[in-house]
């Protein structure tokens, strides 16, 4: 049977601004709530810090000849808010346009479509001082950001992504604490997450009125999987897959949120506004899909929550269950990422046939997919062999060519990452990048996964029938 995917499939990488720039106060750059968050002690590890990171910001042209050399046809990249728009308000960095600018041309001198996100995860400090996502002017601050990127870049740039990873955004930035700005208070939550999706809707609207070409959103789904047929296990499961699947996209697509929030939130969560539902639900012209993972759930009350799990001598520390009730159950025999999330090519699948059934035919892509692995030093030889990277990349490549031989809309993919970088809290103790990046050198090598995904890009996906 032939895996060759359709001619236009579109083939390419990600990457994110804080993770791999460096030059966080460079020619005019403000501060983010990242450029404040890994100054606070013991919230990164090793006290790692994007001072540097992957030093793109100087090293772009470098980077964008690889991706060329390695076969790239798309660049997924996001902006800096704060290198735009120091203050996320108000004056503009002409220095901060001016990067992005060259960095857009370069990939198009290349033959590499830039795809932008407007935000993964940095928002300006100063905004943040302002009360960042649970202040309601949000979604105006946004919608000037926005209109100052379209006018900058529209026609060069044709494919345009609102919000990375919502979810993540508040799950781990207001309910948590594990990630910038470091909040942890059950009550900001749902505020913040309906605040940023009144600014998505507000980014979409502007772009509707100066845009001429396409603008989607991106959002990471987990699968959740029952872990047994106990009604509490399954009260459970509906809970998580609500809470991280449907939260942010029941609204932008359906204009409504999910009911489970409120047996999640119990009297955090608010009562919103029709306009604001209104404001959320812009028609998008595609959805960007970020799998890595799935979760095999059971019920498990807040007693029982935030604890670590050993299997054959590898301790799992699993995700509090609080305010969910609910936790992932570790699946013994199976293959695990360096991260803790378990290897399952089927979940993709089930996650793109579930987008297309409960949301329509919308034009799909796979924005984010990969691993972090164990790699080995660089060899003398200049090889990085990673074959478990390698396995995943071919079960997950060929899982979206089944969803689309299953009549599922996927047009694109985006290897994530295309090099090693700052893996926010983690810092750089994770590697998901398919070039290695020495961090202290900061030379790139390319991996045997990339060699293998550029062989993917040329043969259309051919090879991914062939024999590891």
């Amino acid at each position: 049977m032939t895996t060759r995917f359709p001619d236009k499939f579109l083939w390419g990488c990600a990457t994110s601004a804080y993770q791999i720039e460096g030059a966080p106060f460079a020619d005019g750059k403000g501060a983010s709530i990242w450029d404040r968050f890994v100054n606070t002690p013991g919230m990164v590890n090793n006290g790692d810090t994007g001072h540097v990171a992957c030093d793109h910001y100087n090293r772009f042209r470098e980077d964008v000849a690889l991706m060329k050399q390695l076969g790239m046809q798309a660049y997924r990249f996001s902006l800096s808010w704060a290198r735009i728009l120091p203050n996320g308000i108000g004056e503009i960095n002409p220095l901060g346009v001016k990067f992005y600018s060259d960095l857009i041309d370069e990939c198009l001198k290349n033959g590499i479509e830039p795809i932008v996100t407007l935000y993964h995860w940095d928002m300006p400090a100063a905004l943040d001082d302002m009360g960042g996502w649970l202040n309601r002017d949000c979604a105006n601050w946004f919608a000037e950001y926005a209109e100052v990127v379209f006018k900058a870049y529209d026609g060069r740039v044709k494919k345009w992504a609102t919000l990375n990873e919502p979810w993540v955004v508040t799950d781990g930035g207001y309910l948590h604490g594990a990630l910038a700005p470091g909040h942890r208070n059950k009550y900001e939550a749902p505020i913040a997450s309906h605040n940023i999706m009144r600014a998505h809707g507000a980014a979409v609207k502007v772009y509707r009125q100066i845009g001429k070409h396409e603008i989607g959103l991106v959002v990471n789904i987990e699968p959740k999987y029952p872990a047994s047929d106990k009604a509490e296990d399954i009260a459970a499961t509906k809970r998580a897959h609500a809470y991280m699947n449907e939260q942010y996209l029941h609204p932008a697509m359906l204009g409504h949120y999910p009911a489970e929030m409120t047996d999640i939130f119990d009297d955090a969560w608010p009562v919103w506004a029709q306009e604001d539902y209104d404001l959320i639900r812009q028609k998008i012209d595609f959805l960007g899909v970020n799998y890595y993972t799935r979760s095999v759930t059971r019920h498990e009350s807040y007693a029982n929550s935030d604890v670590t799990e050993v299997v054959g001598g590898v301790a799992f520390h699993k995700a509090p269950s609080w305010p969910l009730r609910a936790t992932r159950v570790i699946q013994r025999g199976a293959t695990y990422t360096e991260t803790g999330w378990e290897v399952f090519e089927q979940g993709l699948f089930d996650t793109l046939k579930w987008v297309k059934d409960t949301y329509g035919d919308i034009p799909l892509y796979i924005t984010e997919n990969g691993a972090a692995f164990f790699d080995p030093p660089r060899a003398s030889n200049g090889r990085v062999r990673d074959p478990l990277r390698t396995d995943y990349l071919q079960r997950h490549l060929s899982a979206i060519h089944k969803a689309i031989a299953a009549g599922v809309n996927v047009q694109g993919y985006m290897v994530w990452s295309f090099m090693d970088n700052l893996e926010w809290s983690l810092g750089f103790s994770k590697r998901f990048g398919i070039v290695h990046v020495d961090f202290e050198t900061l030379d790139r090598t390319p991996k045997d996964s990339a060699r293998y995904y550029s062989k993917v890009i040329a043969t259309h996906g051919e090879v991914l029938s062939e024999p590891l």
